[in-house]
């Protein structure tokens, strides 16, 4: 028969038909509740005050909670019958518990609550369900006023439906699915003149004279059943030799804070988990990933009997337990020894948990990835990666290449690397043939590809239809053969040794603004990762030296504090408003109680003398410092008088040849010094023995020489604030758009500069001026004996939809600049020849960004800031921005932060910004009392940095020292380290396999490869 448009309208109407039949309601469930902005565990629920609603009664407020319970008595009548639970709450997503066990959730996929897959009668089944009310707020993006109006009137709420039990027609739910499954593969896959679609439209045809819903239910069943014996033989028919094997896994990506708060995320945990456990109990081969140790644990602790149920799942091997990482952060703006705790605390928690070795690192959602990440996952023991976003060009760019692929990192290290195309991927036989079709290597090679499918972002995951669909699709003639495997098998199946390699950092093409947008977020994150860097430094000295014990389990808390705020939608600046009240209240907590910890290290390592102030260095280097002093007049250990200069009442010394990694002791009491005052203030002009720096009248900077030979460093004045409209077309705190430049914002700038200190320690100048709504206020300072100028900024914020940059043109010509990255830096274009160059107009660096010639260069500093853009000549650094959405209020009010700017002449091997970076980013500490003066460590190539010196994470009493080349140059080193131990261990990042390394007393003698990180076990005597 031909499947003229009358024959295909009757199958269509037999298919659209069939689902009106998949359930049938029973009875109604009577639910009482009660509302709740308090999170609560079921047992405490349960002895709240339970109050009656009927349906259509309106009920919370947004973030509020509603408890509901009821029973379901099955009629007797229903034994053999599949019982399911519609559960009609009104909010956006419940959590049901079934007799005490959670058993699944009702959220946007619309599912229904199997009860019992055979009813045996007169059973009862109480039910308690948590709905969450929602937030009602619009939080898109894009440049239309009214998508950012705050929310005005009477709190929203949500109305109740009616909860109904029933009965679940699988026979039609099963036939519905044969048919579907068939349109779509002779709708558009399959040839349309071939054999196989007019067998397929000969057996719809039939199916549509022997099914007949007029029929009494028995019969009506019968005919059901003899309509899918007609389509079994089609469902039957098998592949060639040459189809493609799809490896599908289940997967939910679940953002641990973005629309919702963290305990919005908790409850999304329990209701995926519960859905996914369900699922496996009716289908023994379903495999499902989850990533996130952070979501892992919160659920043992707040769901117990829920997570032992996730253990006994991963046992039997259908859980998979997989990713590696604490949580899946972010890694543009993660430093790199927070991303080596990424791995550290992730797969440790798997390990213990679980018994599982993490080998894979999946992220699928981040929002670019940095070149150190090969390097960082090969040292934690990682041996794939696996993501999909950098396919997602939305604004044009130049397309990413590969799929799979090896990545090469900075140093050289390459990683087997995998990227799919969609995290929430449905199974359907056109998504799997658009899996297929839309790789984009598509030579021999590519025997099949990995194929995560599920509901996600809010959690969800699978469902049913997912699991049917590929039932069906196992090995189906015209579709890629679809089988269910973990990731591991397709990696270790991949044909590795002749995949291209790319080389660098997968940079994405869009999101840039996520560099900028939520600026205090992003200076709790650096304050927060070197707070901690001292903690660790201190605390393992005073360990050795004093035998005063570290801390080991609190200061673990306090990393995984700062760890979960790295989350990619948390530090990237694009969560909600209440993520942010949460993440900076956290930061506050862990930054002050680091503190606290390293104040009483510190004072540990010195002892009583009221006239004494020991200062701390823990960089590898020895360094000026200036340091705020208790004392008008002061001297070092060999009793020379220090400089020092009295400032709105504070006192400031000037410091010179602080140790290496650590410490030495002023005294009160000399005489004020005599030393030549090289400092000069004037309003236009900063100067000391190295450089002069003059001003114009708005505090730009419009010239800076260096004394040593008078060449001029600036190509055009600098410290030049721009404001900018910044309206992106969509994913507004997400997105830069490329034409900013073209909306440049016209405000009248006036300023006032004075002078507000003349040294001897430090000269500087103060500007005031309004910006627009907003108003400024800098400290332009100059210390004596630096090339470096810092200006110490404060900003009341008041913009919306404005971005802030300030440019530094430089007389350096160079077609590549340089940024800082982990553990090194990378080189980007500062020119647009190639599409890949002009997708880069803003990129991320960490504490610098330089322009370097073979003989000179200048940089930009900063303490805080991660988006800058190259342009020509000039380095421009995004100071803030102030998208609406999701946040509203994102960055208003008050911002402090510092930049700098420095130039040098000679090599960059051994002139460069990296240690002035450090020195920015990393103030001297002081603490009263005579600690003497005792160097640490000590490195013989000034290339070579100390990241972390840190106690051992097994409590051993050990030492870990993990150093990295910062150039990209070999280097063969000579390491120095004043602690007692008895041998040496070059081991991975996470401190394990160690390797013995030859010493000579306290030395030993290291070799690097350009950009090589080093972690060294000093096992302890």
């Amino acid at each position: 028969m031909v499947l003229n448009p009358e024959w295909r309208r009757r199958i269509d109407h037999w298919r659209n038909y069939l689902p009106k039949i998949f359930y049938r309601a029973v009875g109604d469930v009577a639910l009482e509740h009660f509302v709740t902005s308090e999170s609560m565990r079921p047992a405490e629920a349960q002895t709240r005050s339970f109050q009656a609603i009927a349906p259509g009664t309106t009920w919370g407020e947004e973030w509020q909670l509603g408890w509901f319970r009821g029973k379901v008595v099955v009629p007797p009548a229903l034994a053999g019958q599949r019982i399911v639970l519609k559960l009609e709450t009104g909010g956006a997503e419940s959590i049901i518990w079934v007799d005490g066990v959670a058993r699944g959730a009702r959220d946007h996929s619309g599912r229904e609550l199997l009860l019992t897959a055979e009813a045996r009668g007169s059973e009862e089944f109480s039910i308690l369900a948590e709905t969450f009310a929602g937030n009602q707020r619009n939080c898109g993006g894009g440049p239309h006023p009214e998508w950012f109006a705050p929310v005005a009137g009477t709190p929203p709420t949500v109305q109740l439906g009616r909860t109904t039990f029933g009965c679940w027609h699988e026979e039609a739910f099963q036939l519905w699915l044969d048919m579907e499954t068939l349109i779509q593969l002779r709708d558009g896959i399959l040839d349309p003149h071939s054999l196989r679609i007019a067998e397929i439209d000969d057996a719809l045809q039939q199916l549509t004279l022997v099914v007949d819903f007029e029929l009494a239910a028995d019969a009506r069943d019968a005919s059901i059943r003899a309509g899918r014996a007609l389509l079994r033989p089609l469902l039957a028919c098998r592949n060639g030799s040459t189809a493609p094997v799809m490896h599908c896994f289940g997967h939910s990506h679940i953002d641990v804070a973005w629309l919702w708060p963290l305990a919005e995320t908790e409850r999304k945990c329990c209701r995926t988990f519960s859905n996914q456990l369900a699922l496996m109990d009716e289908y023994p081969e379903y495999k499902f990933l989850q990533s996130q140790a952070y979501l892992y644990r919160r659920t043992r602790e707040l769901y117990p009997d829920l997570y032992e149920r996730v253990r006994a799942a991963v046992a039997r091997g259908q859980w998979l337990v997989d990713g590696a990482m604490w949580v899946e952060a972010d890694t543009n703006i993660s430093g790199g020894e927070a991303l080596i705790r990424q791995f550290l605390h992730g797969k440790r928690f798997f390990r213990e948990e679980f018994g599982v070795e993490n080998e894979l690192m999946w992220l699928p959602d981040v929002f670019g990835y940095s070149g150190a990440l090969p390097q960082i996952m090969a040292g934690c023991g990682i041996k794939w990666f696996s993501t999909q976003k950098i396919f997602w060009t939305y604004n044009g760019g130049d397309p990413f290449p590969y799929n799979s692929f090896w990545w090469e990192g900075i140093d050289g290290t390459r990683v087997l690397s995998y990227l799919h195309n969609d995290y929430n991927s449905e199974t359907k036989p056109q998504a799997v043939l658009a899996r297929w079709r839309e790789r984009v290597q598509k030579d021999g090679s590519h025997k099949g590809r990995l194929m995560p499918f599920g509901y996600g972002d809010g959690g969800g995951g699978p469902t049913r239809l997912h699991l049917e669909y590929l039932r069906r699709e196992g090995d189906l003639e015209g579709l890629p053969k679809c089988r269910i495997a973990e990731p591991a098998e397709y990696f270790r199946d991949m044909a590795s040794d002749a995949l291209p390699t790319w080389v660098g950092e997968l940079y994405f093409q869009a999101h840039r603004g996520t560099y900028t947008s939520q600026a205090k977020t992003k200076k709790g994150n650096r304050d927060n990762e070197l707070a901690l860097r001292e903690l660790e430094c201190w605390g393992a000295i005073a360990e050795r030296l004093q035998g005063r014990a570290y801390p080991l389990t609190e200061a673990d808390e306090l990393w995984k504090n700062v760890l979960l705020n790295q989350f990619h939608d948390i530090i990237p600046g694009s969560s909600i408003h209440e993520v942010y009240v949460e993440a900076e209240a956290l930061y506050a907590r862990t930054l002050a109680r680091v503190r606290e910890l390293t104040a009483a290290t510190q004072t540990s390592l010195v002892h009583d003398d009221d006239a004494a102030q020991t200062l701390f260095n823990s960089l590898s280097w020895e360094r000026d410092a200036m340091v705020e002093i208790p004392y008008a007049a002061a001297c070092d250990e060999a009793g020379s008088a220090l400089p020092v200069q009295t400032q709105d009442g504070r006192h400031f010394a000037l410091v010179r040849a602080l140790p290496s990694c650590g410490w030495t002791t002023i005294r009160r009491g000399a005489q004020a010094s005599t030393a030549v005052n090289s400092l000069r203030a004037t309003p236009t002009t900063l100067e000391n023995d190295l450089m002069v720096f003059t001003f114009n009248a708005l505090g730009e900077l419009t010239s800076a020489r260096s004394k040593a030979d008078g060449e001029e460093v600036l190509a055009a004045p600098a410290n030049v604030l721009h404001l900018y409209k910044d309206v992106p077309s969509s994913y507004d705190a997400w997105d830069i758009d490329s034409m900013y430049k073209k909306t440049p914002c016209d405000c009248v700038r006036e300023a006032t500069v004075t002078v507000i200190a003349q040294g001897p320690v430090f000269a500087a100048l103060r500007v005031t001026q309004k910006l627009h709504e907003s108003e400024l206020t800098q400290d332009i300072v100059l210390r004596a004996h630096s090339r470096v100028l810092e200006f110490r900024t404060r900003v009341e914020w008041r913009e919306s939809h404005k971005m802030l940059k300030v440019a530094f043109p430089v007389a350096v010509r160079a077609e590549d600049a340089l940024h800082e990255v982990q553990f090194g830096h990378v080189r980007r274009p500062t020119h647009a020849t190639r599409p890949y160059d002009a997708t880069r107009f803003e990129v991320c660096n960490h504490k610098w960004t330089a322009l370097v010639e073979e003989g000179r260069g200048a940089a930009v500093l900063n303490d805080c800031k991660y988006g800058v853009n190259v342009d020509g000549n000039s380095i421009n650094l995004t100071l803030l921005r102030s998208p609406l959405a999701p946040d509203q209020t994102a960055d208003k009010g008050q911002q402090d932060f510092t930049y700098a700017f420095c130039c040098w002449q000679g090599p960059f091997l051994t002139n460069n910004p990296i240690h002035d970076a450090y020195e920015l980013n990393v103030p001297v500490a002081v603490c009263a009392g005579n600690g003497g003066h005792q160097e640490i460590v000590r490195i013989s190539a000034a290339n070579v940095v100390l990241e972390s010196l840190k106690p051992a994470e097994d409590g051993s009493g050990d030492v870990i020292v993990r150093l990295y080349e910062s150039v990209r140059t070999a280097t063969d080193c000579e390491l120095r380290v004043a602690l007692p131990f008895r041998s040496v261990l070059a081991t991975s990042m996470l401190e394990s396999d160690g390797v013995a390394v030859p010493t000579h007393g306290a030395v030993m003698t290291l070799q690097f490869r350009p950009f090589e990180i080093k972690t060294l076990r000093l096992v302890m005597a």
